[in-house]
């Protein structure tokens, strides 16, 4: 064929005959992660009934949400948002989740620690922490939801306990994690099947690091709690930890208050979240601080991480990660 003829039927030419076909670029390694995490959303769309998003104000649970928005849109989002609030969670935080269920016009289910104290289910624990008390109204919210899938947050890179996760993790009808029932995950196949009363938790940023995911939010321009940078606030010191004064319990005798310049790496109740000493005031300073960091966030500033050398997998047989 010649050049006029190619060109007559619609073919790209050059001096010296056809052009070649565009080169596709690869994938950036923030977009092999964001299409890794969109297509386990789609995969449990389409494998389960019912689902629902653990959504906190934290920065894994927005950038969860702002994945799981970008793979449906512009379908709304399929299913709710589910918080467990301990009562003592930050009230920046808090000021956050609402203005995001209202920007995007989403459902929130509210689980309350506080109202289980209140009605003698619960009791609260003498280091004032409610951490480990968010178990059970989350079972009971799992189970009234009638939930086949829960998205969670959580990363393989934050602890040992964490590590070892599939991205579909099985759990039994009380919520509890057995590794000899996990299945293997091949090729990106997962496996939803389960027993009337189980449920499978659901990873999509198993694969993410925290750098990663602070990059992430920088490219897309993601907005965080304040509380992320670096900011001046009272906190006191308790086992090493800068902790924020509240009705929770503390500060205790001889926990002197004094005001520093901290920022959070992590946000979780404010009786066992601890704040870091930082100056960075941006994402990209933000960045430039956890590249340098040889300790991860958990260690640094997660109090219940602590409370016993499997802390974190004592949980997960109980049901609550």
């Amino acid at each position: 064929m010649t050049p006029v003829a190619r060109a007559a039927a619609g073919a790209p030419t050059g001096p010296t005959g056809p052009e070649p076909p565009p080169a596709v670029s690869p994938l950036t390694h923030l977009e092999t992660l964001e299409a890794e995490a969109a297509h386990i959303f789609r995969e449990v769309a389409g494998e389960f009934d019912r689902s629902t998003l653990l959504f906190s104000g934290g920065k894994d649970s927005i950038v969860m949400l702002h994945v799981a928005l970008k793979a449906f849109a512009p379908a709304p989002l399929p299913f709710p948002l589910l918080h467990v609030d301990t009562g003592h969670n930050f009230p920046e935080v808090l000021a956050y989740r609402d203005r995001i269920v209202a920007r995007h016009d989403l459902r929130l289910d509210v689980a309350s620690v506080q109202s289980y104290i209140d009605d003698g289910t619960l009791r609260e624990r003498p280091d004032g922490t409610r951490n480990p008390l968010q178990t059970l109204p989350l079972l009971d919210a799992i189970r009234d939801g009638r939930f086949g899938a829960v998205f969670g947050g959580g990363r393989r890179d934050e602890e040992k306990a964490r590590a070892k996760e599939r991205v579909f993790s099985l759990r039994d009808q009380f919520g509890a994690w057995d590794p000899r029932r996990q299945r293997p995950e091949l090729w990106q196949l997962y496996n939803g099947q389960h027993e009337p009363g189980e449920h499978v938790r659901v990873f999509p940023l198993s694969n993410w690091t925290e750098l990663d995911v602070w990059q992430y939010i920088e490219h897309e321009g993601i907005e965080l709690p304040e509380i992320y940078f670096a900011h001046r606030r009272k906190v006191f010191r308790r086992d090493g930890m800068w902790l924020a004064p509240g009705d929770w319990g503390g500060p205790r005798d001889r926990e002197e208050l004094c005001e520093r310049q901290v920022r959070y790496r992590t946000v979780g109740d404010m009786s066992c979240t601890g704040a870091v000493d930082s100056s960075a005031a941006t994402v990209q300073e933000v960045i430039t601080e956890i590249a340098a960091s040889r300790v991860t966030e958990r260690g640094a500033s997660r109090a219940d991480d602590r409370l016993s050398e499997a802390a974190m997998e004592d949980r997960k047989r109980e049901g609550y990660f």
